[in-house]
């Protein structure tokens, strides 16, 4: 009996001891401290920018279309790679009155978008031409006609600038190609027989001098 209770108490005492021992360990284990790690997140991309027009260009550069500042401002700020963006570039230039640099502007698109440059071309002359400006109009409309030979009112207007500006020829041949292609009896024809008329007048009293210079010539 008293065997068996000694053999209790060291059972107990044994526990107890490993208890302890287990317990220092756990008191004085090391603490091993977690780092975070940080990922680094690519940002995401910048959303798309929306291309330029042709006519938010044109409207940006429009006070520059002028012989002094035009080719520097171009050149720092080009219109957009489309027939839109061409008509645009050329009509810039026609208004500073390089009529020869929007003609190469054109011609350096393929041959397929050139009627549509020569339409944007054709809405930024046509005001200019409205507001009576001949000298700016006319060669813009010439232009035009180089690959729109059929727009009547390019005709109209290209004939009515030039008429102002003393070329006869040139603006009887485009009065007249407008009158057939244009049957409407209104302003715009009115006003081109007119000018024919007067030309017809002109040419007519011209060739009466000339008649009397051959008949009485001129003696020493």
């Amino acid at each position: 009996m008293l065997m068996n209770r000694f053999l209790y108490f060291a059972a107990f005492a044994y526990i107890a001891l490993c208890a302890a021992v287990i317990a220092r360990k756990i008191v004085h284990r090391p603490v091993i401290r977690t780092v975070d790690t940080v990922v680094a997140i690519a940002p995401a991309p910048p959303p798309a920018v929306a291309t330029t027009s042709g006519g938010q260009w044109f409207a940006a550069m429009k006070p520059y279309c002028n012989p002094v500042e035009v080719d520097v401002r171009v050149r720092f700020s080009p219109p957009p790679g489309t027939s839109e963006g061409a008509g645009y570039a050329a009509a810039c230039f026609a208004l500073a009155g390089k009529i020869e640099r929007a003609r190469q502007i054109i011609e350096g698109m393929p041959s397929r978008d050139r009627g549509a440059a020569a339409n944007v071309l054709f809405a930024v002359a046509h005001p200019v031409a409205d507001a009576g400006d001949d000298r700016a109009s006319g060669p813009m409309m010439e232009l035009v006609l180089e690959y729109w030979p059929n727009n009547y009112m390019a005709l109209y207007h290209a004939g009515m600038s030039e008429y102002s500006l003393g070329q006869a020829a040139l603006a009887e041949k485009h009065l007249r190609a407008f009158l057939q292609a244009y049957t409407v009896a209104d302003y715009f024809h009115e006003n081109a027989e007119k000018a024919l008329k007067a030309i017809g007048e002109a040419n007519s009293a011209l060739t009466g001098r000339r008649q009397v210079e051959r008949e009485n010539p001129t003696r020493p």
